[in-house]
């Protein structure tokens, strides 16, 4: 088995469908088919079966894509002990990062690092922080950024907080919100638990959803255009301080604040990358909002 060979089976599995796993190891369907055959040949037993829903593994198809996952892992780490064993700081860095960590805090973050580390290359998976924080615990990746309170039992920075805030173009009323349109969006399910907490502590009907967006920093363009008030990080208001913003507190006045954390394994501080990485992330000042 090769390399490659372990790639198109878990990538197969994934996707469970010829055509996109094809596409996204950037082979041909016919190559992709014959690497296949001789993978199946070389075991002796069928590995898939076509169907018009794509493929379906069998079970022992699926006992080597399982195998496919240990193998790549394995064949990664050996690499980066392999580079690691010299004194420069090389390599790729992998990062999982939340979708808002990503836009406005992470560009600047890797230009500065890569000015004190050139030779460092990064792989940046971006997603919700529930995904990013499973990817950081599998060990997918080398260092996790996710918002929000998350159990997490090994090494971990607190970057910031930052405010959740009602936001509207005009003044408006907080006690009057219920009876307002809200522009809703789709969000991380820990944010959104804690505006809906908030909101049942305040108040005793439901929101009045006028317009669903998917994304916050599109619901944020929707409400200066006077469409409606919205609930969102502080974060994503950057540049917007002509808009109306009132942060959320509790019933006693507390500020309600969502919090920021790094997260990482302890036993990845091995690879020099990582453990530069990390020290340049204590070390840097992330400027929020308030």
């Amino acid at each position: 088995m090769e390399f490659r060979d372990w790639q198109i089976l878990q990538t197969l599995f994934l996707e469970q469908n010829i055509t996109k796993t094809a596409e996204a190891l950037y082979i041909s369907q016919p190559a992709l088919t014959k690497r296949l055959r001789q993978i199946e040949k070389e075991f002796g037993v069928q590995i898939v079966q076509r169907g018009s829903r794509g493929v379906q593994f069998t079970p022992q198809g699926e006992y080597l894509a399982k195998c496919a996952d240990e193998m790549l892992m394995r064949l990664r780490s050996i690499k980066e002990h392999v580079l690691n064993m010299g004194d420069e700081v090389n390599g790729t860095l992998r990062l999982g990062v939340s979708n808002y960590f990503a836009r406005y805090k992470l560009p600047m973050i890797l230009k500065q690092f890569k000015e004190a580390y050139p030779n460092v290359e990064y792989k940046v998976i971006t997603g919700w922080s529930k995904d990013v924080y499973k990817s950081v615990y599998n060990q997918d990746v080398h260092v996790g950024f996710v918002r929000g309170n998350y159990n997490w039992t090994d090494q971990k920075q607190l970057l910031f907080e930052e405010s959740v805030c009602v936001v509207s173009r005009d003044p408006i009323n907080i006690e009057e919100l219920p009876s307002l349109p809200r522009i809703d969006y789709g969000t991380d399910p820990m944010l959104r638990a804690l505006v809906d907490n908030w909101w049942t502590e305040h108040y005793s009907q439901p929101p009045l959803i006028g317009m669903e967006i998917d994304k916050a920093d599109t619901c944020s363009e929707m409400v200066a255009s006077g469409l409606g008030y919205a609930i969102l990080p502080r974060v994503v208001l950057n540049g917007k301080d002509d808009l109306y913003i009132v942060p959320l507190t509790t019933k006693a006045g507390e500020p309600i604040k969502r919090k920021t954390w790094m997260f990482y394994h302890a036993d990845s501080l091995e690879l020099q990358m990582v453990k530069a990485f990390v020290q340049f992330m204590e070390q840097i000042d992330i400027q929020v909002p308030k």
